[in-house]
């Protein structure tokens, strides 16, 4: 039986010294908080993707409730995404409180799918029930088709919010994940395990001022300092106004100085991962595994490599995924699907509705990938495979 000599997780993040002397450079500098490094990062991301605007915040599900707030999502209103997701993907509407509904995915890339969206589009148009936005999702770092779900979104008059959290790096087409060319906005993440980290961290992007404004005076109690959204006339240079009911979602220069030092690598962390993942597609095409399917024209962020058990395979999911876990090789799934948590329960979902996410959750695994797995690792995860599925 293969046994790691040590547990291989299926991501981690990676730190260099350059990381921890920009977080020390904070530390012994005069702003913890609200200070310099923070507009730092957020301009460095933007005109690294090509976005107009960026706004840090505490993690990629404070952006999206604030991405959902900005856009006006509230009760009466209805938010659809794929059920194949992080929870917070469909949470950030009944922040709001508005409703949440789901479109199957597609079979090839696991991202919504853009024939079923089409039809539940039109259904939902038939009895005045159109979505106020739809959360669509880069699932695992590949890009969901943004020109056909862009083009019905103009058809039908519904937002767009990209839920990149796993696709900084990645590209759709000819554009750069992040600039907002087929969307009103689009989030990053930046937990560890996430293609760069911040330590927690997420941001949300526009190309839209007006969206910019709203989501940063959100992120910090509904507060501005900006003289021209003022309503009343300054009493002093201490004088802001709290405009609305905002948050508390600011990102520390802390962490931002973490994630603009990560950011000087990003290229490499990507490119490790695609090397990464073209050295897995080689070693596991005999077994009896579906592989990552990518669109040749789409580059991936990467963020994980997730394989299918195939129909013919005579052995069960849980056991397979319980085998590579007792040899050190910590498979996770990406992810259950939202209507079957319990807080859903209620809202009454029909799994029958979703064949393709659950098709996928009886069949998915994510195997570990991230810059620092070295190919000696990558060779006992292969081993592993190989042992587990005969």
């Amino acid at each position: 039986m293969v046994k790691s000599k040590k547990s291989i997780p299926y991501g981690r993040q990676s730190i260099s010294q350059a990381d921890v002397d920009a977080v020390i450079a904070v530390l012994n500098s005069d702003y913890l908080t609200q200070g310099p490094t923070v507009a730092a990062f957020e301009r460095a991301v933007a005109d690294r993707v090509g976005a107009a605007h960026a706004i840090a915040s505490n993690s990629a599900t404070s952006s999206l409730h604030l991405a959902c707030l900005a856009l006006g999502v509230g009760p009466g209103d209805v938010v659809w995404t794929t059920p194949i997701t992080f929870v917070a993907s469909a949470n950030c509407a009944r922040y709001c409180g508005a409703s949440v509904d789901f479109v199957d995915i597609d079979p090839l890339s696991y991202n919504l799918s853009v024939d079923r969206l089409r039809e539940k589009l039109e259904q939902a148009e038939k009895h005045g029930q159109l979505p106020k936005a739809v959360v669509v999702v880069h699932l695992a770092g590949h890009p969901a088709d943004m020109s056909a779900i862009r083009s019905l979104s103009r058809q039908y008059g519904f937002y767009v919010i990209e839920d990149a959290s796993h696709a900084i790096g990645g590209s759709y087409r000819s554009t750069k994940i992040g600039s907002c060319a087929y969307s009103d906005i689009t989030i990053f993440s930046f937990h560890p395990v996430k293609v760069i980290t911040s330590g927690e961290g997420g941001m949300a992007l526009t190309n839209d001022e007006r969206l910019a404004r709203k989501i940063a005076r959100l992120n910090s109690h509904g507060i501005t300092r900006q003289a021209d959204e003022m309503q009343h006339s300054s009493h002093g240079p201490w004088y802001y106004e709290q405009l609305e009911l905002g948050y508390n979602y600011r990102m520390t220069d802390i962490h931002a100085a973490l994630g603009l030092s990560q950011l000087s690598r990003l290229e490499e962390f990507v490119s490790r991962r695609h090397l990464l993942a073209r050295r897995y597609d080689e070693a596991l095409k005999d077994l009896p595994l579906v592989l990552p399917w990518r669109h040749e024209q789409d580059y991936s962020g990467f963020h994980l490599y997730v394989v299918r058990l195939r129909d013919d395979l005579k052995k069960n999911h849980r056991a397979i995924f319980e085998a590579l876990r007792e040899r050190g090789v910590l498979v996770n799934l990406h992810y259950i699907p939202v209507y079957r948590q319990p807080d859903y329960e209620p809202l009454e979902f029909n799994a029958a509705n979703f064949p393709q996410a659950e098709t996928y959750y009886a069949s998915a695994m994510s195997i570990p990938l991230y810059p620092d797995l070295s190919e000696d690792e990558q060779n006992e995860v292969v081993l592993a495979l190989r042992e587990v599925l005969g």
